[in-house]
């Protein structure tokens, strides 16, 4: 059988819905909240936490195809792209999952009939690996599935044992192999000659079997699951009788769309196969927020493109290509994939910026590596050279390693290595963390938040913490941590930052100046006034002005993200926030800095959706249903299955635990204050909103009267009488300098008097007083002229700097350089400098050597006049 890509994905997803399975999305290439992660690159990541029985859902059995990137981190494919069949920074993964559903012998059964009933493989050209000590696995496979002995393979090593971590949930694996024929070199797995490139492994099961403990011990799970895995490169090559995942469908028309842009009729070239490769996982990065910087996914995004554009500019481009391959990926792959055609704009916008940028050092960082190959002795780049040209010219150490094997070179990567430790430790700067009590103590109470609904309340003191250590009193001006068993206290979430208030007991109160949250616990922060005892029952009061500021800036900023993709664009999705009664800040996703025109837009925008005064609706939806209803889901989160919905009428519909104002008109209004960018592809926008807005907006009405009133105007007229004054003001410097210009002309006239003989030739040294710096170049040329033929230096000294010039007429530059002249007075004087032979100019920092300096240039010359 011969299938698409695009037909044999979705093949095996109705295969399993047939089987009732729940066809899940694939999720970001952006782990949500799982820090050991630095990208998605298996199917079973987004079911983590269900796999270890922390979050349950609605279903039983999933079937998936999840889109992945090897390419940084401990999975780091990016070097081998382009040299083998079947490496790549991006692929599709397909995969089937039961969580305490099924087990071994239903998966494997999935497995064996999909290939081999489903889209024909013929069983001839299949066999199977188990672990070694899987004898359940065995037996299926041979006396249920009917495979003979010698197809069923048993392997000894961790290939055939999955674990999630050196602890907790692993089991063996059973993996399915292809075998291409006896043409090609290669032998079974678990064979010597198992590296070749006969037998490939097409589809991985894992039985998720056991719980290991931290003594090595293996404890069975109580609900044994399914994790799977197959490529769909890989099965989509062997479908369409092609060997090498390169000449499937998807990357040959990616391929040649990559050899028109970049001109090249030789299909087959390796930098070919690098580009389709790159221009995937590129696209999805982008698409799923990531943005080219400096550090973590940025930075491998950022090494992706100039891979991909050194390799085009290796094919001969000689203008910017990559960006134009996004819209033949979209072709491609956008119908499973929506979001490519979507952001198509933006994707081939961020793109082309990059390579602009990358393109204007890649010239001479080539230029460098080259000149380096040539004069290199031994097989050997030197790691000082790795770094420098990583360091000046952003050449990721893989790119110079590409360059390196195209000529059978290898390179120094200890002494890289040594270089970037040394830069490390130069930049290396202390930080200090304030007491973070999630590190020290485990508070198993849970709070419940009343907080939606309430500002004040009765509550149990249920722990105390003072001194970093649990304790059964807080007495009269300690500081210390109160758990309560309810409270109408926020603790900070999502950028609110927590509530203040007080806490009210029998001997006392405690003045709350923080909250924040330890596990499902809310953590009061402040100092008693009085004595606070564990048990006490504590009237719970929040500071109802302080949480109504906080409530009109974050509500302010959900209407502020909304009109941000209104404006700029749906690409932009939220990097993080701070919202605190004073104001707000969102940090968000954009390739280039927000016009004042656009910041006056969104301004706009968002005061004309607080004037239309939407009632703030709230709901708890299941994560799926809200998904679905267009609830905006912030990049990167990890939410339960049930989320609460923040509706702003039609303009703003988000995923948000935080308080917020009744109705949109609660606000008052919303001031932008400022916009800057504070990484490579995200910027910041800090705003005010109620009477902080209304502050602002009356000190910048204060600050235009009072210029008013300075420039004899009205505030109507202000910017037409400053931009008159402008005008004026730039009259004046033109006719000063005019002037001045005058003036130093006169005075380098009347030092041609002062001009001595050295053997035939007129030398002038001067040294000038009341000279601007910047007039020396005009003053120069115009005594070159009077001069005739002759040599000429002038000094001035100004604010502790010296400047100097120096002047030959071309008849002399034969016995006189001007720059070995400069030089020698510049010597004297602490500085250097340079130019033309008939023209140079220096500085220094040693006026008070200047005239000495100038003393002795006539017999410098007498050498050599």
């Amino acid at each position: 059988m011969t299938l698409s890509t695009a037909d044999l994905r979705q093949a095996f997803i109705e295969y399993f819905k047939r089987h009732g399975h729940q066809a899940v999305a694939s999720s970001s290439l952006v782990p949500a909240d799982d820090p050991t992660l630095l990208f998605t690159n298996a199917g079973m990541n987004q079911f983590k936490d269900t796999f270890l029985g922390t979050e349950k859902r609605s279903y039983t059995r999933a079937v998936s195809s999840q889109r992945c990137v090897r390419a940084g981190g401990k999975h780091n494919d990016l070097e081998n792209v382009g040299y083998t069949a079947r490496h790549h920074t991006f692929f599709e993964m397909l995969g089937n999952f039961s969580f305490g559903d099924y087990f071994k012998k239903e998966a494997i059964e999935f497995a064996w009939n999909f290939l081999t009933k489903e889209i024909n493989l013929p069983e001839e050209k299949l066999l199977v690996t188990v672990y070694s000590e899987d004898d359940e696995a065995f037996g299926i496979w041979k006396d249920h599935m009917g495979l003979p002995e010698e197809k069923i393979i048993r392997i000894s090593t961790s290939d055939n044992f999955w674990s999630m971590g050196d602890t907790g949930p692993c089991g063996p694996c059973s993996e399915i192999f292809y075998d291409h024929g006896e043409h090609i070199w290669g032998g079974p797995p678990g064979s010597p000659e198992e590296d070749g490139d006969r037998f490939i492994e097409i589809w991985n099961l894992v039985f998720m079997q056991f719980n290991r403990q931290a003594d090595g011990t293996m404890e069975p799970l109580p609900k044994p699951s399914i994790d799977t895995g197959m490529g769909l490169e890989r099965i989509a090559a062997i479908l369409q009788n092609v060997h090498s995942n390169y000449e499937i469908d998807v990357f040959q028309n990616l391929i040649k769309a990559a050899a028109e842009v970049v001109g090249t009729q030789d299909l087959n070239n390796k930098s070919l196969r690098v580009i389709a490769d790159h221009i995937r996982s590129c696209s999805f990065l982008i698409c799923d927020g990531v943005m080219p910087s400096n550090e973590g996914r940025g930075y491998v995004l950022r090494r992706i493109i100039r891979r991909a554009v050194r390799h085009g500019n290796k094919l001969g481009a000689n203008d910017v290509f990559f960006y134009k391959l996004v819209k033949a990926l979209a072709n491609e792959m956008g119908d499973a994939y929506p979001e490519l055609k979507d952001q198509l704009p933006v994707v081939e916008k961020v793109l082309k910026v990059e390579e602009e940028q990358f393109s204007k050092t890649l010239a001479r960082g080539m230029a460098m590596l080259n000149d380096t190959l040539s004069g290199l002795e031994g097989d050997t780049i030197p790691g000082d050279v790795v770094f420098k040209l990583y360091d000046t010219y952003g050449f990721p150490t893989d790119l110079t390693n590409d360059v390196a094997r195209e000529h059978e070179l290898k390179i120094d990567e200890e002494g890289f290595e040594a270089a970037m430790q040394a830069q490390r430790a130069r930049a290396q700067q202390a930080s200090q963390f304030g007491t973070d009590y999630n590190e020290i103590l485990n508070v198993e109470q849970e709070t419940d938040f009343t907080g939606y609904t309430e500002v004040e309340g009765e509550a149990t003191v249920v722990e105390l913490i003072a001194d970093n250590a649990f304790a059964d009193t807080l007495n009269d001006g300690q500081e210390g941590v109160i758990v309560l068993n309810q409270t109408p206290f926020y603790a900070e979430s999502g950028g609110q930052v927590g509530d203040k208030g007080i806490l009210r007991v029998a001997n006392g109160e405690f003045v709350v100046t923080d909250t924040q949250k330890m596990g499902n616990a809310f953590a009061h922060r402040g100092v008693a006034k009085g004595v606070v005892n564990k048990g006490d029952t504590a009237t719970a009061a929040i500071d109802t002005n302080n949480r109504e500021a906080i409530k009109k800036n974050h509500s302010a900023t959900h209407l502020l993200h909304a009109a941000l993709r209104e404006i700029l664009g749906e690409h932009v999705t939220q990097k993080g926030s701070l919202v605190d009664a004073q104001r707000l800040r969102f940090d968000f996703s954009h390739f280039e800095a927000v016009t004042a025109e656009q910041l006056s837009e969104i301004e706009r925008r968002v005061n004309e959706e607080i004037r239309a005064n939407h009632s703030l609706e709230t709901e708890l939806m299941d994560l799926d249903e809200a998904k679905a209803s267009g609830a905006m889901a912030l990049f990167g989160e990890k939410y339960d299955e049930k989320v609460r919905v923040v509706t702003m009428g039609p303009f703003s519909v988000e995923l948000c635990g935080g308080t917020h104002v009744k109705r949109t008109g609660d606000i008052g209004l919303f001031k932008i204050t400022s916009e800057a960018g504070i990484a490579s592809g995200v910027r910041r926008i800090e705003a005010v909103s109620g009477v902080g807005a209304l502050d602002v907006v009356q000190a910048q009405q204060a600050a235009l009267s009072s210029l008013s009133g300075l420039l004899k105007t009205d505030t109507q007229n202000l910017v037409e009488r400053v931009t008159a004054l402008q005008s004026q003001t730039k009259e004046l410097e033109k006719a000063l300098n005019t002037a001045k210009q005058k003036l130093a002309s006169q005075q380098g006239a009347d030092m041609l008097s002062n001009a001595v003989d050295i053997n035939g030739t007129k030398v002038l040294v001067a040294k000038l007083e009341g000279v601007e710096a910047k007039s020396l170049r005009g003053m120069m040329d115009d005594i070159k002229n009077r001069i005739g033929e002759g040599i000429v230096i002038l000094g001035v000294a100004n604010e502790a700097k010296v400047n100097l010039i120096a002047g030959v007429t071309k008849q002399l530059t034969g016995k006189v350089k001007a720059g070995e002249l400069v030089n020698f007075v510049a010597a004297q004087v602490g500085g250097k400098g340079g130019g033309r032979p008939d023209m140079a100019q220096a500085g220094g920092d040693n006026p008070e050597n200047l005239s000495n300096a100038l003393d002795s240039v006539n017999a410098w010359l007498q050498d050599r006049l």
